[in-house]
């Protein structure tokens, strides 16, 4: 049976992985419409392959561009975060929520209304707009899947299984590239250091998250809406093999993980095939070669990020969005070159000790949060 696909954030690396699964099975799938923030002829070439009835791109100083490389084609283009959020809404099977930031929420949410299923990989519409997204969810009758590695294996490990009788959720953590390094070390990490992840190959933004343990404090407040056990049920350890990807333990002492290898080929399959299972050309796990998996506590001290993110979560209100967007800012900071890796989780906390409005109710509530922690969180690097 052949199903219609999206791919909102075509171009990145959640994207190409998709459309790389999609290659391996064309007759099992009719692309509507992939999208891109800029990256017109990328885009273009993409949908070109792919047959897509649709490209869009978020910038439309783009689209001049993306319009040349289409001409000849049947291939609608156009652009604007309208335009993104109809490509969202085009009614397609599957719609995979790739676009990294904020820029996502609104097609996200378009994504949800039109009921279809979201495999989502846009960690900011569950950190920022949680309890509004999976209200919608569940008004419009919307199947929502998680595509991040972790939250994959939760959602595996709970398959055919009472999410009452659950003890704990352990999302598991690499620890990044700076694991080992000491707090002087960290002090003086470089752009070119922080991008070097000693497992996984990601986009900037995220590989920083990764090293500033930012992107598992991001994952602990995405489970917390996702899987509803309570955040005093959720923990992280470090695991720098990147074998497990996330454990459950039940209250009768057994634990259910997830394994497999370093490839978000894996559980964008599992997205893509649920609730059936698909063919990849994933290297398969080789456990003797491997031969050892470790496994730590996290350093708070070092790595202040997931502390500060469980806190964000207890605190409620609009605190996990100001953590958000102040991460966002500071993020984008250090890989300008503008101030320290430390200095990122500095910033947040700073933006945070400011104050927090009360819980967004809209996505325009939520945006607006986000618009004002950003400008604080700039505020505060500028007098840092």
């Amino acid at each position: 049976m052949t199903r219609s696909l999206t791919i909102l954030g075509a171009t990145g690396s959640i994207g190409t992985s998709t459309l790389d699964l999609i290659r391996q099975s064309r007759d099992n799938w009719r692309v509507k419409a992939l999208t891109a923030n800029c990256s017109a002829r990328e885009l273009a070439a993409l949908a070109i392959e792919f047959g897509a009835e649709m490209a869009v791109v978020g910038d439309e100083a783009c689209l001049p561009d993306l319009r040349e490389a289409l001409s000849g084609t049947a291939i609608k283009a156009s652009g604007g975060a309208q335009a993104l959020c109809e490509a969202a809404a085009s009614g397609a099977d599957v719609t995979v929520a790739a676009i990294v930031g904020c820029a996502g929420l609104a097609p996200v949410m378009a994504a949800v209304e039109q009921g279809g299923t979201l495999a989502l990989a846009n960690k900011e519409a569950l950190v920022s707009a949680g309890d509004i997204l999976m209200d919608a969810v569940a008004r419009h009758g919307a199947t929502l899947l998680p595509t991040d590695s972790e939250h994959n294996a939760i959602f595996q490990c709970l398959q055919g299984n009472d999410i009452t009788e659950v003890r704990w959720i352990t999302l598991t953590a690499s620890g990044g590239p700076f694991r080992e390094w000491s707090a002087e070390q960290l002090g003086k990490a470089t752009r070119e250091q922080a991008l070097k992840h000693p497992n996984w190959d990601m986009g900037a933004k995220i590989t920083v998250d990764s090293a500033t343990m930012f992107n598992k404090g991001l994952e602990l407040i995405e489970a917390w809406h996702l899987f509803p056990v309570g955040l005093d049920r959720l923990r992280i350890v470090v695991h720098p093999q990147s074998v497990i990807h996330s454990m459950v333990e039940y209250r009768d002492g057994s634990t259910l993980a997830q394994l497999g290898p370093s490839d978000m080929r894996v559980p964008i399959a599992s997205c893509l095939a649920w609730p059936a299972r698909m063919d990849t050309a994933c290297k398969p796990l080789d456990l003797p070669t491997i031969g050892t998996l470790s496994f730590f506590e996290p350093d708070e001290e070092r790595f202040p990020a997931t502390r500060l993110a469980r806190a964000a979560a207890q605190a409620g209100g609009a605190a996990p969005a100001v953590l958000n967007a102040a991460n966002e800012v500071a993020v984008a900071a250090f890989l300008a070159g503008q101030i320290t890796f430390t200095q990122i989780s500095a910033i947040v906390a700073r933006t945070l000790d400011e104050g927090v409005p009360p819980a967004p109710t809209s996505l325009a509530e939520v945006l607006a949060v986000d618009a004002e922690a950003r400008q604080r969180a700039s505020r505060l690097m500028e007098i840092a």
